[in-house]
């Protein structure tokens, strides 16, 4: 059996939600089972023989700051989810909540793994071939130095590896453009150290990416700074709920815009459905010693139900191991790239 611990009190809908995505989730993976982590009176609605209940009675909100999360509220629901996964009744932990909260108390609790610096959020974002393209960080770390790129990189091709069962993933930094001389100091040094990274057989490094690259799946792993990063995630969450809100628009109009909605109606609901967030929601909290993923806040039962799907698959494929094994494998990489780089050695004659 795989077990996940499930923060049944987090995010805007809380147990009306989550519950209802466990039931699913049990019904559809008959090697699962779920600890259902918070009030025990709003969680017995769920009588599952596979779904424990363990009492929480605090809740992280999502207006907490970390400081209340990690101090004040030692009994909320999401730290007693995380703390399954550190003391072992659980391989992963899953919360809506609120995100801030819960990196902190996962790196407080489960620490970070030798040779990283800072966990990343990773998620994986719709493209044009029909899969998805994971890119981190996703809004862990705002202000990012090449090293912490190089190890984001390592992660998530640990993660595509793992999820995919890709071999040797490729991996884009994100940049203004796709030569090696654009771009901030930052991104040129990181660019050196992929590159070196790539040299030793620590990585499958395709080179910069733009924006566009993303969507168009040019490599399965897009790597970036949290500022970027989580601005992508909004755009792409964006584009479906703008197409959404066009197809309702154009059939409330008169009957000859009608007739051209309906006319056009199967493509575009294609596109809206590729497109869709809530199948791909359930982003990895990378680095860690032990696994975490983080839903929207914002998700329904469909959604929240992707999340436990995706930890599932993490935690039955062994994501952990293969992400440990892999930064073990680049440490000697990764270690000698906390020397200090001059300007002049970043720059690409």
């Amino acid at each position: 059996m795989t077990t996940l611990a499930v923060d049944c009190m987090g995010g805007d809908h809380g147990p009306r939600v989550t519950l209802a995505a466990c039931r699913q989730f049990l019904e559809h993976q008959p090697d699962a089972q779920l600890l259902l982590v918070g009030a025990q009176d709003s969680l017995q609605a769920l009588n599952h023989p596979r779904a424990r209940i363990v009492h929480a009675s605090e809740v992280v909100a999502m207006d907490d700051s970390v400081e209340v999360a990690l101090r004040r509220k030692k009994n909320s629901s999401m730290r007693v989810a995380i703390q399954q996964v550190k003391d072992g009744h659980a391989q992963a932990a899953i919360s809506a909540g609120n995100t801030g909260a819960l990196m902190a108390l996962a790196r407080y609790l489960l620490k970070t793994v030798d040779g990283i610096d800072r966990p990343a959020i990773a998620y994986p974002l719709p493209n044009a071939k029909g899969s998805a393209t994971t890119v981190l960080d996703l809004g862990a770390n705002v202000d990012c130095t090449e090293q912490h790129l190089l190890q984001f990189a390592v992660m998530g091709s640990a993660l595509v590896s793992a999820l995919k069962h890709v071999e040797a993933p490729s991996v884009g930094l994100l940049n203004i453009g796709e030569e090696v001389i654009k771009g901030s100091e930052m991104i040129k040094r990181a660019g050196e150290l992929l590159r070196s990274a790539a040299n030793s057989g620590d990585l499958n490094f395709y080179g910069n990416v733009e924006g566009n690259d993303i969507f168009k799946g040019t490599t399965d792993i897009v790597v970036c700074d949290g500022f970027v990063g989580n601005v992508a995630l909004k755009t792409s969450e964006g584009l479906a709920s703008m197409i959404g809100g066009f197809l309702k628009e154009e059939f409330s109009r008169n009957a000859l815009t009608k007739l051209a909605a309906i006319v056009v109606y199967p493509v575009l609901s294609a596109f809206k459905n590729r497109v869709d967030y809530r199948r791909y929601n359930g982003a990895a909290l990378l680095g860690l010693r032990g696994l975490v993923f983080k839903s929207h806040g914002s998700a329904d039962e469909f959604a929240f139900e992707q999340a436990l799907n995706r930890a599932y698959d993490a935690a039955r494929n062994n994501l952990l191991d293969r992400v440990q094994a892999r930064i073990a494998h680049a440490r000697p990489l990764l270690a000698a790239s906390e020397a200090e780089v001059s300007p002049l050695d970043a720059v690409v004659i």
